[in-house]
Order: C-alpha cells, then structure tokens, then sequence
C-alpha cells in the first residue's frame, strides 16, 4: 500500500511566555522532527501521556495549525496550512475527524439531520441517486443507519441523545462525505465500555466495506490493539518509538513505551473483540 499521508520533519513550537521585559524570548516545543507516513487503506494509532504531543500531531497533518518547520503531503499534495482557509477545500474533502467531546462538536441548535449533512452542502457533494437536496437527505439517512441509528433521528436534537448516540452523530458527521481518511482524536475515551465496543464495531465495518484510512489517537491500548495495524509512540512531542502494533505492544524496545503500556488499562478482549 502506498502513502496517503506523510510528514516530514513536522515540528511546532509555541512562543513562552515571559516574565520579565528583558528575558530572552524562548519556545515551548508542542512537536519535534516528527517523521509519519499513513499507507492508504490502513490504521495508525498515536499512543502517549496526556501533553505528549498526539492531539498537535494529527492537527498538523489534518493542516489545522501551521507547522513551525516540516512538510505534510495528502496523496502527494502538499498540505499548506498557512494559505487561504478555501485553498484546502481538496483536503477538507477527503478528510474527516472525530474529537473526544461530541457535544461540543454538535450545534444544539440545530437538527441531527442539518448537523450531519452540513460538509455535503458546504462542500457540495451529492449523494448516491437521487441528485440534489433530495440526494444529500437520503445519504443522511444512510449514513445514521450506517453508524447504528435510526434515519427518523434526522428530525431531533442533540440534548435528546445519550453520550455514546451524540459521538455516532459525531461520527456520521465525518464520514457523511465518503472522506479516504478518517482521524480520531480520543473519540472514545468519555464512552463506557460497552458503548466503546459498539462504535469500535462500525469503525471495522466502515474500514472493511470502504477501505477507509484511520488515525486514532487514543490512551485505550484495547483500542489500539483492536483497530491498528501500526503504533506510533510520542513522549515530550518526540515520536519515540514506532512500528506494527503486535510488535511495539508485545515487544516494546524503549523503556518509555514499556512504563506506558504498564500503566494505561485495556478494555477486556471478550468486550472489544
């Protein structure tokens, strides 16, 4: 499989704040010379400490913050965050995210229906036969179906939903038009476990019927395990280790990836298989 998304020498730094007029201006480091490459058809996961440098990584490579040194590719493109907000409409159209707060992410104003067709219209991609807003509504509807919904949802709103149906809106959202890649940013981490294994269980079927592309930044090594077919370890905005999941969880060759893995909980298998 070839790449879909590189990275090369991708590094943020943040400006310090200072505490005296006269002290030398000086840099946070959120990301360091991160190497990545997302081959088409696969599933990375991005694992590490609260503060390592995960959610900064996947907002660079989705071109959400300008980079302070580095390169990102999509299918060969360059990615350049610093342009015009409408010169990435290309990316924004084969891309999608998922972020850790569902509500935060849904408009309560307004209905499932508008919340989960909006990147159709404003990116004006129809749906399958029928053309035009008639299209776009019934891929609506089947795209609520597609993630455990009833299409007759359309017509409600978000504080009508429990937690874990508000992060299946979330995720109808992001993949309502049809996107190469989809990226998690600890979009299960608030969910309970049985109501993880469901959503876990859609992430399967869309990967296996649509041959999606997943990133999934999570501290849930069940999650990784069950999904990822690669790791990516990060520690103090460095990537430190990395390569095919069994290998790195089983066999982890960095003293840091093996304290990690020591203290982060999995889910049970019989729950996430």
């Amino acid at each position: 499989m070839t790449a879909l998304l590189s990275a090369r020498g991708l590094t943020r730094h943040h400006p310090a704040v200072r505490t005296h007029p006269w002290q030398r201006r000086a840099f946070t480091s959120a990301l360091e010379d991160a190497d990545v490459d997302v081959r088409e058809g696969s599933a990375v996961g991005v694992i590490g400490e609260s503060g390592s440098g995960k959610s900064t990584l996947v907002r660079l490579l989705l071109g959400l913050d300008v980079p302070t040194a580095g390169s990102v590719t999509f299918d060969g493109k360059p990615v350049d965050a610093a342009s015009p907000a409408r010169s990435l409409h290309w990316l924004r159209r084969q891309t999608g995210i998922v972020f850790q707060d569902p509500y935060a992410s849904l408009d309560p104003r307004m209905s499932v229906g508008r919340i989960v067709g909006e990147p159709l219209w404003a990116m004006n991609v129809a749906g399958d036969g029928a053309t035009g807003s008639a299209g776009r509504r019934e891929r609506v509807r089947e795209v609520l179906a597609d993630v455990g919904l009833e299409p007759e949802m359309a017509a409600r709103f978000p504080h009508e939903f429990s937690g874990g149906q508000r992060q299946r809106i979330a995720l109808a959202r992001a993949i309502v038009h049809r996107p190469r890649l989809l990226v998690g940013d600890e979009p299960l981490s608030a969910l309970d476990v049985t109501v993880r294994a469901q959503i876990l269980d859609v992430l399967t079927r869309l990967r296996e019927r649509d041959g999606l592309t997943l990133v999934m930044v999570s501290h849930d090594i069940g999650v990784v395990q069950n999904q990822c077919d690669e790791v990516i370890v990060m520690k103090d905005g460095r990537i430190v280790e990395e390569g095919p999941t069994e290998k790195v969880l089983l066999e982890p060759q960095v003293a840091y990836t093996r304290r990690l893995l020591a203290s982060i909980p999995a889910i049970r298998p019989d729950v996430a298989g």
